[in-house]
């Protein structure tokens, strides 16, 4: 299966921190991310998620991470926010409600093809007993 996605990530970057510190929390879950610092924020455009896909899998968060994006999700988009911190260190750490001082990561997925529930099912599948299961 082919996916067409389109995923906007932004943070702001606040005078008490490094710019090149937030772009690497970037990409360090989203590789493919070319972060630009526009108006105290970064700003990157990203067509691949299987790193990040990989982070949820590796830190068996399947359920938390679905949880999330359905939760989120508004009509073929979805979004989520990602703690910075967390992020540098290539660790997927959903915030849940307040961001913090630091801000967040906001990342904004918008689903061409196929659907928003098969995409979800492919970066996050359901699973069975802690384990992915085919769908």
């Amino acid at each position: 299966m082919i996916y067409s996605i389109d995923a906007e990530i932004t943070a702001p970057v606040y005078d008490t921190e490094v710019t090149d510190r937030v772009a690497d929390a970037i990409t360090a879950v989203f590789p493919a991310a070319e972060p630009d610092l526009e108006h105290g924020e970064l700003r990157a455009s990203v067509h691949d998620f299987e790193h990040f896909s990989e982070c949820l899998h590796r830190q068996e968060i399947l359920d938390t991470a679905r949880g999330v994006f359905f939760d989120e999700r508004r009509g073929d988009s979805f979004s989520f926010q990602l703690k910075k911190q967390a992020a540098f260190e290539d660790v997927v750490n959903f915030v849940a409600d307040d961001p913090g001082e630091l801000g967040a990561i906001t990342v904004r997925v918008h689903v061409e093809e196929p659907s928003v529930e098969e995409f979800i099912d492919h970066v996050a599948p359901p699973t069975e007993g802690g384990q992915p299961v085919d769908t």
